[in-house]
């Protein structure tokens, strides 16, 4: 039988979200129904919702979900009713990069991702006139009280004393600015790191270079709120690039040397080339904002050669599976405390949650279901 669920639609591009009563199909033996609790709020979201992505309408948005599985298709294996799970993104599980361990750069990542369909081009949502509506964004769509997805997108948690609101946005934000610190740049115990652009991603790249042990870590970002948490979160330096220019205010905290590492997250691809420009020899900056698809990020040849690399880096690189537990061993451990990010909102706020989070209010908005 079909499942009514609440959702938060997108109908066309730019025109908002909708709460509408869907029904959604059963699983299909490849597939699990998860009851969501909760789904982060992120930029990817507003970008498909507004059309600057290849998603069509009408469709259910939502990649960072957090719920209960409560039924699974006949093939599934490794998961059951009852089983509290955080979801992340899709992958096809077959091509060399999944094999390797890295789904993120699945060689289907597109079209399982942005299409918003399965891959046979299906979809499992029907409005109240019967019109289908495109879920499994992310092979999910958790902008509601259920949805659909395959295993090898579930993440099991089995610590029952973290509510699933806050664990949703490991599904993508946070693993985003936390593994690109762990895993991309590896940064090392004595290292220095610049963050350029304090939202949860580089809040998250913040926290992680902290527990990983660097010694001097340097927030760049325009909003008095954010570099105030920064501070709190273990910043050593503020950079307020609303006053000043933010890499020369880098190079001159560091004596003209530059830093080990810089992180960038804000996808303005002058700050990009800035988080390029302050690194000293052998340093490494990653690149984790998304830009216009022409944009074109400019560094200097000649420093180049001293050593210097550039890196993009997506949903942490490093498998879902592995990345969040490891930052769930670090929370445990009061080394990385994600729970200073988030705010939640119940799904009928979402009006409210977009402008908190467009006015710098809340750096991680969490949508809840009421499970």
């Amino acid at each position: 039988m079909p499942t009514t669920v609440t959702a938060a639609v997108s109908r066309a591009p730019g025109e908002g979200f909708l709460l509408e009563e869907l029904e959604l199909d059963d699983p299909r033996p490849d597939e699990v129904l998860v009851r969501y609790a909760a789904a982060g709020l992120c930029h990817t979201d507003l970008e498909a919702a507004a059309g600057r992505l290849p998603t069509p309408h009408p469709v259910v948005l939502g990649h960072e979900g957090a719920g209960t599985v409560e039924a699974v298709g006949s093939a599934v294996t490794g998961f059951a009713p009852g089983d509290r799970v955080v979801l992340s993104l899709d992958s096809c599980g077959t091509c060399p990069n999944c094999l390797a361990g890295q789904p993120a750069y699945c060689d289907h990542h597109i079209p399982l991702n942005f299409h918003a369909r399965r891959a046979d081009g299906t979809v499992g949502l029907r409005d109240a006139a019967g019109h289908p509506v495109h879920d499994h964004f992310f092979g999910q769509s958790s902008f509601a009280s259920h949805g659909l997805a395959h295993a090898r997108g579930l993440v099991k948690v089995t610590d029952d004393a973290l509510p699933l609101p806050l664990l949703a946005p490991l599904g993508c934000g946070l693993i985003t600015g936390a593994g690109a610190v762990l895993n991309s740049l590896r940064v090392r115990a004595g290292s220095s790191v610049a963050v350029f652009g304090l939202g949860a991603v580089g809040l998250a790249a913040l926290m992680a270079s902290v527990a990983a042990g660097a010694t001097r870590v340097i927030a760049v970002d325009r909003n008095p709120g954010r570099l105030a948490l920064a501070a709190e979160l273990g910043a050593t330096d503020l950079v307020d690039a609303s006053a000043t220019d933010a890499a020369a205010a880098v190079l001159d905290l560091t004596g003209g040397r530059g830093v080990d590492h810089s992180v960038e997250s804000t996808g303005v691809v002058s700050v990009m080339d800035a988080a390029v420009s302050v690194l000293a020899p052998l340093g490494s900056a990653a690149v984790l904002g998304v830009a216009a698809l022409d944009a074109d990020l400019r560094a200097n040849a000649f420093e180049l050669l001293k050593g210097r690399t550039v890196t993009g880096s997506v949903m942490g690189h490093q498998a879902p599976g592995v990345l969040i537990p490891r930052l769930l061993d670090l929370h445990r451990r009061g080394r990385f405390p994600l729970e200073r990010l988030v705010t939640n909102y119940p799904l009928a706020d979402i009006d409210r949650a977009l402008a908190d989070v467009a006015s710098g209010a809340t750096v991680k908005a969490v949508l809840t279901h009421g499970a």
